[in-house]
């Protein structure tokens, strides 16, 4: 009996979205502590761009032999646990792959990953928009753990606030205390409001601190005041820090327990479903170019 294969997308010599292929890859069981996921829906993020351009090469957080995998999370439903795992086969679940530096990614009919990783996605909430939360919405978390508490007062400037990161941060920042503006196109204001947030185009110096999710960096930098706190999206090139700002940079790790929460307010309405299109995962190069091109709010999610 030959070995079973699944399908999986991954580029070995970078140079763009002709250059993805869709590669057999041998199944394999799950170990102590891990699932099998049958993956619905993986989407389409801008590392992944980063990825396929050969951006993240360049820079040499990736070192793979043989072919480098796509994709950071997905949704999906449980297909095999291994021993220690109380997950139930049929469970369905979302997770984050986490890291630029692998030979698998979520852009596959499966994954296997292990379950701490993973939050059960709630009845209510449709496995394509739950695949668009864990990257999204860990990186918004985690960048409102950074922040901290704010001071009293404390008025915080998200940077690209209607973007996949900044319409999580404006929301779960709320909930921690800090006045929130939101800083984005002027088309976007009507969206930015709606998540609770001031709003402006244009920004002046002075915040308590800055929220980063559009990787302004410097230009960011300079519109904290003097003692403030600047949280980045680029762990690998954050910008030097002066004036007293303490200056740090998100590096996203998968997080079950978080997860599940963010599902639940997804499901709940509390937070935003960021979907554009879903496309299968024949036409991968097809939402790469289209993602590339900007524009549209939500993300396209492949569907194996």
């Amino acid at each position: 009996m030959g070995t079973r294969t699944f399908r999986a997308a991954v580029v070995r010599t970078p140079g763009g979205p002709e250059a993805i292929e869709i590669i057999d890859v041998p199944e394999r069981e799950p170990g102590p502590g891990e699932v099998r996921v049958d993956v619905a829906a993986a989407p389409v993020n801008p590392a992944d761009l980063g990825v396929v351009s050969g951006f993240f090469h360049s820079l040499g957080l990736i070192h793979q032999p043989h072919h480098t995998g796509l994709g950071w999370d997905f949704a999906g439903v449980v297909a095999a646990a291994g021993p220690g795992v109380d997950l139930a086969v049929g469970t369905p679940v979302a997770g984050l792959v986490g890291g630029f530096d692998r030979d698998f990614g979520t852009y596959a009919e499966q994954l296997v990953v292990p379950a701490a990783d993973l939050a059960v996605v709630p009845d209510d909430l449709d496995l394509v928009a739950a695949a668009a939360v864990p990257l999204n919405g860990l990186t918004a978390a985690q960048i409102v753990d950074l922040l901290g508490d704010p001071p009293a007062g404390g008025r915080l400037l998200v940077t690209g606030a209607a973007g996949a990161v900044g319409g999580y941060v404006v929301p779960l920042a709320r909930d921690r205390g800090w006045r929130v503006t939101g800083l984005a196109r002027a088309g976007d204001e009507k969206f930015v409001r709606g998540l609770g947030a001031d709003f402006t185009t244009a920004a002046e110096p002075g915040w308590d601190a800055v929220a980063d999710a559009a990787a302004l960096q410097d230009r960011g930098l300079a519109l904290v005041g003097d003692g403030g706190v600047f949280v980045g999206v680029r762990p690998n090139a954050h910008p030097a820090a002066e004036r007293g700002v303490t200056v740090r940079a998100v590096e996203v790790h998968a997080d079950g327990v978080r997860l599940a929460d963010l599902l639940a307010r997804t499901a709940a309405g509390e937070l935003p479903a960021r979907v554009h299109a879903v496309v299968p995962l024949d036409r991968v190069a097809d939402a790469h170019r289209a993602a590339a091109e900007g524009g549209v709010r939500g993300r396209y999610v492949l569907r194996p």
